[in-house]
This record gives structure tokens, sequence and C-alpha cells, in this order.
């Protein structure tokens, strides 16, 4: 038994955020029902290349994107622009203990099925809404898009090399970091509501918007521009409060080096063979590195440059002082720890194809995470979900299928 089993979750998001969302509540064991449209499903079932393979290596019509959020789930396909398949969405719904949905500000309210019109037949939902801009606001009405939330929200004022230097502008996170974030606070929300259920009886409506979450997550970052008044610069790999705290070259390409404290710096600059700047007031608290950061990155970078990297890290790891590699993602899929802690997995698909994922990095000890469900195919389980949700018998599912509602 997962941690949610018995729950039931209607999912009528897509993409990214709303999918993720789902996604960690299936993992933990919930019946989470895709609704997506006919004939096309989830935009991101057709992001590709690159194509999810047949168990003979071919190609087949479903994008990697889709796979990344969409495991633990039934596919069930409806037809929500015909009054049939609203009354089939609300049916659902009235059985559902979680809706999920991402559609524009009032983009559910035309077919009837807003929160305002859901609870009055199902008072025990949540219902999670997940927007660019949340429900009010002067941009509430405008799409949002994880890279422009990523502009607007300040991240990549903060993201890339400085104006000036070769590369310098800004720059977004190599991943939509922001849709993610806000996947991962949907889902703690929902489950906050489902616990405030159990005490009061009663459902209630959550609003997200990306917008708030990249703002409420630039974190320390924020905060130095609250106290101090002045807006953090783009400093590339840097810290903004630690020194040093970035990549530094080697012989053979880069390392990071992650100095939190200065007892650290002191043995950094031990095993570097600059004792001296250990001691040398100008460098030897972090306020003071901080401070005269200009003057102490080129010494240090003349320093590691003189052996490779992996000569480094066996060094520098074996007095305590942090440090590691910058891996590509053949890198990380093959890197010891990650293998150790089963960070790939995968399943089998109906046709016989192994669908790879990465697994979920939620390790409870008495209810654990199952990779149990690969991604739906289209449509895969509408006979299924309507007759565990519905208690529709094969006839009158074939008969919605006929008539185009499924």
């Amino acid at each position: 038994m997962g941690a949610l089993s018995g729950l039931r979750v209607l999912d009528l998001s897509r993409i990214l955020a709303g999918p993720w969302a789902a996604q960690i509540l299936g993992d933990l064991g919930a019946d989470v029902v895709k609704v997506e449209r006919p004939g096309a499903g989830d935009d991101t079932r057709h992001w590709g290349p690159p194509w999810l393979k047949d168990g003979e290596g071919r190609d087949t019509d479903t994008a990697a994107y889709f796979l990344c959020a969409n495991r633990n789930k039934r596919s069930l396909t409806i037809d929500i622009t015909r009054p049939e398949g609203q009354a089939l969405v609300r049916d659902l719904a009235r059985r559902a203990d979680v809706l999920i949905e991402n559609y524009k500000l009032g983009g559910l309210a035309r077919y009837g099925l807003d929160y305002a019109a859901l609870k009055g037949d199902n008072p025990r939902l949540v219902y999670c809404s997940i927007t660019g801009f949340g429900q009010d606001g002067p941009y509430a009405a405008r799409a949002g898009y994880d890279f422009l939330i990523q502009g607007l929200g300040g991240l990549m004022s903060i993201t890339g090399q400085p104006d000036g230097v070769p590369g310098g502008g800004p720059i977004k996170a190599g991943v939509a970091l922001t849709d993610i974030l806000t996947g991962l606070y949907a889902a703690n929300a929902i489950q906050a509501a489902l616990h405030h259920r159990t005490r009061s009886g009663a459902g209630q409506y959550i609003d997200m918007a990306l917008l708030d979450v990249q703002v409420a997550c630039l974190a320390n970052q924020a905060m130095n521009y609250l106290v101090s008044g002045v807006a953090p610069a783009r400093l590339g790999n840097a810290h903004p409060n630690i020194v040093p705290y970035q990549d530094f070259p080697t012989a053979d390409g880069y390392m990071i080096l992650a100095v939190g404290n200065d007892s650290q710096f002191v043995r950094l600059c031990a095993e570097l063979g600059v004792a001296e700047l250990a001691a040398d007031p100008r460098f030897a608290t972090n306020r003071a590195r901080v401070a005269n950061r200009a003057a102490l990155i080129p010494a240090l970078n003349r320093q590691t440059v003189t052996r490779t990297t992996a000569q480094w890290i066996e060094t520098l790891e074996a007095v305590g002082v942090p440090c590691g590699l910058i891996n590509d993602l053949a890198g990380v899929f093959a890197d010891p720890q990650v293998v150790a802690r089963g960070l790939q997995v995968g399943q089998m698909g109906e046709d016989g194809c192994v669908v790879p994922q990465v697994a979920s990095p939620m390790r409870l000890s008495a209810s654990p995470v199952e990779h149990a469900v690969p991604p739906p195919a289209l449509g895969a389980d509408n006979v299924t979900v309507l007759a565990d949700w519905l208690g529709m018998d094969g006839e009158t599912v074939a008969a919605l299928g006929r008539d185009g509602v499924i």
C-alpha cells in the first residue's frame, strides 16, 4: 500500500507543472486518471525527438518529454467541448478526491468544470488550479510559460555570466525549473488540503501560480535584495555570499569547489600550495573573501590548473574540502552513487519495450514509492477507468466511443 493508496486524482493538466504534481501523487500510490483530448492527448506526447523506442528499436510516436511526468497514471480521453463529455467529467469529479488543472484563467468555467460548479456536488473535492500568474492581478489572463516566468520572476537576472565578459548575458535554467518547482509546491499544497479535510470534512480551492513560485524560490537572493536594497547581479557560477564557491579550471577540464567555511579554506590553500593566502587578511574570513574575490579567484586558478580534475578531487576529498565533477548526463547515470541509489529504472510497456524512467527521490520506509505503471498510451484506460470509477458496462463505454465523446 502506497502512502496515498485509495486516493482518487483527476488530472486535467498537461505539459509539465500539473502533470509533475499528479505524478508525485501517483508515485505515492494515488489512482491518477489523466484526462486527455481524443486523438491528440497531452501536447508533450508530440514534443520529440527523441522518441521512445519499441521492442524492435524503432521510433514510436511517444516523445521522451511526455515520459518524464506521466508514469503511474491511467489515460482517459474525453472531448470536454461536448456536453456529454462535460457531464462525464462532472461524474468523475463527484468521485474524485483531487482535481488538478492548468487551463488559462476561466478556461474550464465555460464548460461548467470550474471549482464553483463542481464543489456543490462534491464538497470534499480538493481542486488545484495552476496558471502562470494566478487567479487575480493585472496579468491573470495572460498565458504563462516557464521561460517567460524565469525572465519576469528574476531568475534570469541572476543566472549567466556578467555583462561585458565573453558569453555574458541572462541565461535560463537548463530545465523548465519553474514548472517543476510549481509541481512540487502544488503536490505539497494538495496534501495539506487533504489533511485539512480529515479534520473539517471539507475540500478547498488551491490557486497556484508559476510567478508566485518563481519569486518564492529566489530564496537567499531575494533576501539579499530585500535586506540591502541592491539587486544581485549575474556572477556566472560564483556564489553571491560564499567564496570560493564556483567552478575552477584544471589540467584537463573543470572542477567545482564549494568552500563553506574558513577552516575548509585553510585546508584548501594548504593542498594548493598557497598556505599564505589563508593567512592574508584579505582572504582569512569569508566576509573578506567575498569583498576581495577579484584578487583571490585568479590566484586560485593559477594553482588548480596544475593537476587534473581527478587528482584534485582525490586530494581535496581526503582533507575534507568539498569538491566535485561537472558531469554530463552520461556521466550522471554512470556515476557510482547514482547507480547505487537506483536512480535509473525501467518499466515494461505493453508492447514489450522497456520504458526508461528516473526514479522518484522520495524514500519512505513504511510506504515506499512504486514505479508500477509506465506512462500510458493515449486512451489506453478508457474502459477500465469508467468501469472502476463510474461502474459503466462495456456497451455503454463502447457507445461513448462510437459517438466520439471518448
